[in-house]
């Protein structure tokens, strides 16, 4: 009898993970039609938002030997901003993108030469807080890219997840690389050098991000009981963890400069600061290729996500507590950073579950707003502190704001109204 011969079955290979893995599913979303346009018009006008403030400040105190104009200066831009910009959203809403994004950026634009003038020719005090405030006008150009994503992926919820932490990752890079970009062209060029830079990157990055209108959500149709995405049950209450979690930012920083200072490196802050954005860069990355959460699971993500917040916040209050090395702070900043990404996109996930499809613009933005308020209220905090205290204490701000934006998401009425929101 023959002896059978069997032939073993070929071992099936397991796909090899590369090391560029993680990045897949951002290449995926820039392969969407259009995308690749917009996102580089949106960049380079998203650039100088993290320019515009650090340049004016570097001009008036230069000029006027005071920061406290300076500080007075563009606190009454933020104020203005915090007013207009809602506004500004509602019209981009009702009229489209293109319509109303271009005429809004060439006032702030006009509003930056304005101030830049003023200052060089030294006009009276009350022209420098008028021009800024002109700048108000500047559209939400982050929120306009995440309702165009919202657009094109809106029923595609792992893909929306991948960019919201796209766009989140774009904010933080342009926030750690603007003051730097900022501050050398003031101190080697001229001091007008980063306003004018500004001016011209958000003027022709709007104008490339507006051309785009393949990408750009249809003009929703309103009617007279059509309402403010603030009278959605649960927005809100939203709208509280936003201010309170822009008071981590707000008094971070600030605490950090003036540890810095204490410690006789103030020029060191703005790279210590950009560590913490790095972290948060890189964990808004890593975690847009995780699966997103279901619809009725993202509030408890967000609870999570603040809970990290609130715990990672602590470690930069150990460091300067304890010691007066500047290195163990900023690698304890890199750390906090890491919970900052995940907590913004999960809440702007939440953002655009509740918002009206035809108002997505005004309700990111009022997220941001809500966002600015918290860091101007933050800033304030722990300057006070920082005055009748020390530096190190300041660091209690971020901490206790962090926990406050927890509790708030923890609250009954923002639970439930978020999740009858996300599941209809």
């Amino acid at each position: 009898m023959p002896e059978t011969v069997t032939t073993p079955p070929t071992p099936t290979t397991a796909p090899r993970k590369t090391p560029l893995a993680p990045l897949a599913p951002y290449r995926r979303l820039l392969s969407t039609p259009g995308a690749r346009a917009f996102t580089l018009g949106n960049l380079i006008a998203r650039l100088p938002m993290g320019m515009f403030s650090i340049s004016a400040v570097i001009m008036i105190a230069g000029s006027h030997d005071s920061y406290a104009l300076a500080g007075a200066v563009t606190a009454t831009g933020l104020a203005a901003t915090a007013l207009v910009a809602p506004w500004t959203a509602r019209l981009t809403d009702r009229h489209g993108q293109a319509r109303v994004a271009v005429p809004a950026t060439l006032i702030a634009a006009l509003g930056s030469l304005s101030l830049l003038l003023c200052v060089h020719y030294d006009a009276p005090v009350w022209t420098l807080f008028l021009s800024y405030a002109a700048t108000a006008t500047t559209p939400n150009t982050g929120g306009m890219s995440r309702a165009r994503w919202a657009h094109l992926h809106r029923d595609d919820p792992a893909t929306l997840h991948t960019a919201n932490s796209f766009e989140q990752a774009v904010d933080e890079l342009c926030f750690m690389t603007g003051p730097v970009v900022a501050a050398f062209l003031c101190s080697t060029l001229f001091p007008e050098a980063g306003t004018l830079t500004g001016v011209v990157l958000l003027v022709a990055g709007i104008l490339i991000f507006a051309a785009q209108r393949s990408t750009e959500p249809p003009i929703a149709p309103r009617s007279s009981t059509t309402r403010s995405p603030v009278r959605t049950p649960g927005f809100p209450a939203l709208l509280a963890v936003f201010l309170a979690t822009g008071a981590v930012f707000g008094a971070m920083e600030v605490a950090t400069i003036a540890f810095a200072d204490a410690q006789g490196h103030k020029s060191a802050a703005g790279a210590v600061l950009a560590l913490q954005a790095a972290g948060s860069c890189i964990a808004g990355l890593l975690y847009g290729s995780l699966r997103p959460a279901p619809d009725d699971d993202v509030p408890r993500r967000l609870l999570i996500c603040l809970a990290a917040m609130t715990v990672l916040t602590a470690g930069p209050l150990l460091s300067a507590t304890t010691t007066t090395s500047l290195v163990t702070l900023a690698a304890s900043l890199l750390l906090a950073g890491a919970a900052t990404a995940p907590t913004m996109v999960t809440g702007m996930t939440l953002v655009q579950r509740l918002t009206p499809q035809g108002q997505l613009n005004e309700g990111m933005t009022l997220a941001v707003t809500a966002l600015l308020g918290g860091i101007a209220t933050g800033s304030a905090t722990a300057g006070w502190l920082i005055d009748h205290t020390t530096p190190s204490t300041a660091y209690v701000t971020p901490v206790a704001a962090a926990a406050l934006a927890f509790l708030l998401a923890f609250q009954r009425t923002l639970t439930r109204g978020i999740v009858v929101e996300a599941v209809k």
